[in-house]
């Protein structure tokens, strides 16, 4: 879809936008491309043998150990719309400064080394309302053994 194609499809789907998803929608990387599709794994940071946790360079690197790959930088919104069966959220907190719970972030490579530009998109139902947001962290920020994240998987 086109930016505008994109973006006129999650509100009419009634999905939720943060500022931060807002931004990362702005970026020339949603510009039309070829077609693709993609398998998507689901993954906490405990199953790819960080039991205690990880930073973001962390978590993609104990991924790629386990075959795992990055998602295409425009998976997240895609991802928002073909997911409907994501579960509400245990809480409505929608920011807290850390991960919220039952947020499924969409592990792709950060388009800015900017900490203040949004490192990527996380998935979340809250209150039976759909969610795309944006997510910012530090490359000291360390998530939770309980996060989860949406791989690319190289086997189909």
């Amino acid at each position: 879809m086109t930016r505008t194609e994109l973006r006129t499809t999650l509100y009419t789907r009634g999905v939720l936008l943060n500022p931060h998803a807002e931004t990362l929608l702005d970026h020339p990387v949603f510009d039309l491309r070829d077609e693709e599709e993609i398998s998507i794994v689901e993954r906490s940071i405990c199953d790819l043998d960080l039991s205690a946790g990880g930073t973001l360079l962390e978590v993609f690197a104990a991924a790629r150990e386990q075959g795992l790959t990055l998602c295409p930088a425009d998976t997240g919104p895609y991802l928002r719309l073909a997911m409907t069966t994501q579960g509400n959220a245990p809480d409505s907190v929608l920011s807290a400064g850390k991960s919220p719970a039952g947020a499924l972030k969409v592990a792709a490579a950060p388009l800015s080394d900017n900490v203040e530009y949004p490192k990527g998109f996380y998935l979340r139902v809250v209150d039976n309302q759909q969610c795309l947001r944006g997510f910012r962290c530090d490359d000291a920020y360390r998530f939770t053994p309980e996060d989860r994240f949406a791989f690319r998987s190289l086997v189909a």
